[in-house]
C-alpha cells in the first residue's frame, strides 16, 4: 500500500521533534546553493502568504524573514518538497548577498586537506 505522504497530492510536512523541516535554498537564475535553514508550520505559511522566504531561527527561537535587517530578501519563485515531505527546496531570487558575511552564498568555503579554503 502506498503512503499518501509519498505519493499523494496533499502537502503533509513531516516535522521533526522540534517542529521543523530543513529548507534548502537555491538561486532561481543560476541554480547555486544559497543557504540551508529551518521552517516550522508558521514559517511555511508566512513564506507562502508573502512570497518572501521566512524561516524559524533556532538561535533566536523565533520566526525570521530573510533580509529583515539587511534588505536582502529571498523572493520565492517555487517551493518543492522531497519524497517523504521532511525537507523543502526553496527556489528564489535573492535581492542581494544571501550570507550575513556578505558572501553571495553561505557556502563560500570548501573543505580541503589543509582546512577551509574560500571560493568565489
Amino acid at each position: 500500500m502506498s503512503d499518501p505522504r509519498e505519493t499523494g497530492s496533499d502537502f503533509l510536512p513531516k516535522f521533526d521533534a522540534a517542529g521543523l523541516v530543513t529548507a534548502v535554498v537555491t538561486d532561481h537564475a543560476t541554480g547555486a546553493l544559497l543557504m540551508v535553514g529551518h521552517m516550522n508550520a508558521e514559517a511555511i505559511a508566512a513564506t507562502r502568504a508573502t512570497g518572501e522566504a521566512t524561516f524559524f531561527s533556532r538561535s533566536r527561537a523565533r520566526l525570521w524573514k530573510k533580509g529583515e535587517s539587511s534588505g536582502n530578501v529571498l523572493r520565492v519563485v517555487e517551493m518543492r518538497v522531497d519524497c517523504d515531505q521532511d525537507a523543502l527546496w526553496v527556489i528564489a531570487v535573492p535581492a542581494g548577498p544571501t550570507c550575513h558575511t556578505g558572501a553571495p552564498s553561505c557556502f563560500y568555503r570548501r573543505l580541503t586537506d589543509r582546512g577551509l579554503e574560500r571560493i568565489g
